[in-house]
């Protein structure tokens, strides 16, 4: 994770494959989190999705059509933040940052695998829930269990931002996954999407609209009819969250360096 320039054997491509590669692995060897992480979503949609499976909203939007996009804000931005927030920082914890700072591989390399690995394990984890919701009688369109997908992976940016903030930001492993869970379970409560706004306080519903997860909620639920505001007002936020939050990481990341090396 240096500045310096590296001289590489091999295209920069190569080696980002290969460390994108390793960061998958390094979830494989540990499955239990990952699976967990994965999991719950699922879990989740059948407490809550299953028993009103045949309720409807109104003509066009099913109950569990609601929760199904509900859940998978929350399945995307879930392993973002645990995932590659703790993650992150339990690597810094065991000084294998100092390791690859010590070795050829650039650390924009290193950090781009990591986030296309949790990337890659998000889509997982959105497709297992979708998967299920399908299965389990849920009725949309083939076009919109597509934009679904695309919408929600959409929603990841901001959230990947997050995720590396709490990973740069914690001063060490243990700290991580508290300060991950008091940023993150409020804020998931708060936006909508495990509780319906129309179920919370005043004051949280004012609050909501400005929150990043409840601009990914409403990605979702305008695939499936259930949005209070338009489609394009949610994808402007989503940007310019994914640019403060994108940001915020930048600046946990450059300070945590400077901190260690200058």
């Amino acid at each position: 994770m240096s500045s310096k320039p590296h001289l590489l054997p091999v295209p920069w491509h190569r080696l980002l494959v290969v460390q994108v590669r390793a960061v998958l692995l390094a979830y494989w060897r540990i499955p239990l989190f990952a699976i967990f992480t994965i999991g719950l979503p699922v879990m989740f949609f059948a407490f809550f999705g299953l028993p009103h499976l045949h309720q409807q909203v109104n003509s066009h939007l099913s109950v569990a059509a609601y929760i199904l996009a509900s859940l998978g804000a929350y399945a995307v931005s879930n392993v973002l933040v645990y995932n590659v927030g703790i993650g992150q920082a339990q690597t810094r914890a065991r000084k294998l940052d100092l390791l690859q700072r010590a070795s050829p591989l650039p650390g924009g390399i290193a950090i781009a695998a990591t986030m296309i690995g949790g990337l890659v394990l998000a889509t997982i984890s959105l497709v297992a829930l979708l998967l299920v919701g399908g299965l389990a009688g849920v009725q949309l369109p083939l076009t919109n269990w597509v934009l679904l997908i695309i919408a929600l992976l959409y929603g990841a940016i901001p959230m990947l931002g997050l995720g590396l903030t709490i990973g740069y930001l914690g001063s060490s492993g243990n700290l991580a996954p508290a300060l991950a869970s008091l940023i993150y379970l409020p804020m998931a409560f708060a936006s909508g999407i495990l509780i319906p706004l129309s179920q919370l306080p005043s004051v949280v519903r004012a609050i909501a609209p400005y929150l990043p997860l409840y601009q990914v909620g409403q990605l979702g639920w305008n695939v499936v009819g259930a949005a209070n505001e338009p489609a394009l007002k949610a994808v402007a936020f989503t940007a310019v969250w994914g640019l403060v939050l994108g940001a915020l990481a930048v600046y946990a990341y450059r300070r945590d360096q400077h901190r260690k090396f200058a």
